[in-house]
């Protein structure tokens, strides 16, 4: 077994948000951020501040937004431009002003590019390294060096390549990282190149894309010829065929190989964070993803689940546990009661086997339907608490409407105004309140109807946010009658909650989750 440290970079947030289809806004940055430090990842590549409107406001909000316990936040860029002074560079100048502990710029290790993309001389390359690491030094950051398309430079001009890493290592660097940019290295070839650098120098990285599909393969070869820090990204995220997926590279390091990657006791959240990740950015895992997908420890009838049975090693390379996953027998009972119990304990909820076998049946039905409870830690919360009796009524519904008017323009017949009207009938204290508000969209003008009825009698109300509103189309083959998952994201100003609807109607599924919101909201400020 080995002892030695691993340090993990997830660059989900940068790097693999060139994903196709992938797009985050501040906020889905901001909690992706947050589910990464619970994980324990020792640093979170958080983008390229000064590049887009988007990134400058994430860097910005994360100075007051972003209470990191765990993880350190990295700021993204690239050595200073060619013929430019380090202290004239705009991007170094984003750098400093992103003011994180850490950065990681990019540079040219493979001298074609130097030539050809960046119109100069491999001098003035090796110059530009060594120039940019030593002034962001000097201003006290962190720097990693991510030498791009270092493996294939390395094939074309060992000795260029070698003195880039020369460069940055003799001006401060903390890691000098070997990018296999375009992902096409073979594992033989990455565990060689690695251990002919590390004969030169310490402190080594590497970043894996998966083009020949080996981004994981590659960087597993990589620490163990001799590398000290891995790059990817949860669910592996990226352009292309994406990063290493962290959610396999680690606990391949850690429960096989015995390095330390991310803190053992994290290890179990392992599963759920990807999940949750996954919710937040809006795109479906693998159901056969390794080790957190929810197929990976699935079994059907016959020999598997008779011997299984018995001995679960048999046919689970690890405990499921380990990585918070679960077995699943596809023609008996979803196991489960052992999780279930846990989060109880963690609510506090002191609830019998009973009643956990009952709320594991509602959950089989529940997420059979669509449902997915790893991603709305609020309406979960909200389900425990009433099987264990600890739900108190704050308002009833009756009824609500919504109507949606839409009138078309003189000039076109697919341009008009819409307007959306909700009108909600809640029972409170004892009075029935009937509210009709207008909005910009039927859940806007549910949600200020459901408030302008329920907030005379609820002050803390009004310190209750919406922040963000999803939806899944979950079986698109039912074109517009399909069924739909509602995620919305509520904050208080301290804590920030998810909570779920699911509906063959949008706006019933809308309503569920808004419910739940507000409920789980005067939960945390109402006295029971």
């Amino acid at each position: 077994m080995n002892s030695r440290v691993i340090q993990v970079l997830d660059t989900t947030l940068r790097d693999g948000s060139q994903q196709e289809g992938l797009s985050l806004t501040v906020s889905d940055k901001l909690r992706v951020a947050e589910q990464l430090d619970l994980l324990g990842i020792t640093y979170i590549e958080g983008g390229w501040p000064g590049a887009h409107p988007k990134d400058e406001e994430f860097f910005e909000r994360a100075k007051t937004e972003l209470n990191l316990q765990n993880s350190i936040l990295v700021a993204f860029g690239s050595t200073r431009k060619a013929g430019i002074k380090v202290g004239e560079d705009n991007v170094l100048k984003n750098l400093i002003n992103a003011q994180t502990r850490s950065v990681c710029i990019v540079a040219k290790s493979w001298d074609m590019h130097v030539t050809e993309a960046l119109k100069t001389t491999l001098e003035e390359g090796i110059a530009m390294v060594k120039e940019s690491v030593d002034y962001l030094t000097s201003y006290g950051l962190e720097v990693l060096l991510d030498a791009e398309h270092f493996f294939d430079g390395f094939k074309a001009n060992k000795d260029f390549a070698l003195r880039v890493l020369d460069a940055a290592s003799s001006a401060g660097a903390s890691s000098l990282v070997l990018c296999d940019t375009n992902g096409g290295s073979l594992p033989q070839y990455v565990r060689d190149v690695v251990k002919e650098v590390s004969k030169h120098f310490s402190s080594l990285g590497v970043h894996c894309h998966n083009d020949s599909g080996c981004a994981v393969a590659n960087t597993i070869e990589a620490v163990l010829a001799g590398a000290s820090h891995i790059q990817g990204c949860v669910n592996g995220y990226g352009e292309r065929t994406g990063n290493a997926d962290l959610s396999t590279a680690i606990p391949n390091l850690s429960l096989k190989l015995g390095f330390e990657t991310i803190p053992n006791e994290k290890l179990k959240l392992l599963t759920p964070v990807a999940h949750h990740i996954a919710e937040i950015i809006n795109i479906a895992q693998s159901p056969q993803q390794p080790y957190v997908g929810v197929a990976a420890f699935a079994h059907k009838g016959g020999i598997h689940t008779s011997a299984l049975a018995r001995r679960s090693d048999t046919y689970e390379h690890v405990a499921p546990e380990q990585v918070g996953n679960f077995t699943r027998y596809l023609v008996s009972e979803m196991s489960g009661k052992a999780t279930l119990k846990i989060k109880a304990d963690e609510f506090g909820f002191n609830l019998d086997d009973q009643s956990l076998m009952k709320i594991l049946d509602d959950l089989k039905e529940r997420e059979y339907a669509g449902y997915h409870y790893e991603a709305a830690d609020g309406s979960f919360e909200l389900l425990m608490r009433q099987a264990a009796g600890l739900m108190k009524e704050f308002f009833k519904v009756e009824s609500f409407r919504v109507i949606a008017d839409w009138t078309s323009s003189e000039s076109s017949h697919t341009k008009g105004d819409l307007t959306c009207e909700a009108t909600v009938k809640v029972h409170v204290k004892g009075d029935r309140i009937v509210a009709t508000k207008e909005g910009n969209g039927p859940v806007n003008a549910l949600d200020a109807a459901l408030r302008s009825a329920i907030e005379p009698f609820f002050e803390d109300l009004k310190h209750l946010h919406l922040t963000d509103y999803k939806v899944r189309v979950l079986d698109s083959s039912h074109g517009t009658g399909a069924s739909t998952r509602v995620l919305i994201d509520t904050t208080d100003g301290d804590k920030t909650w998810s909570t779920i609807g699911v509906s063959e109607n949008i706006i019933e599924a809308s309503w569920q989750a808004l419910l739940d919101a507000i409920v789980y909201g005067l939960l945390r400020h109402v006295d029971p």
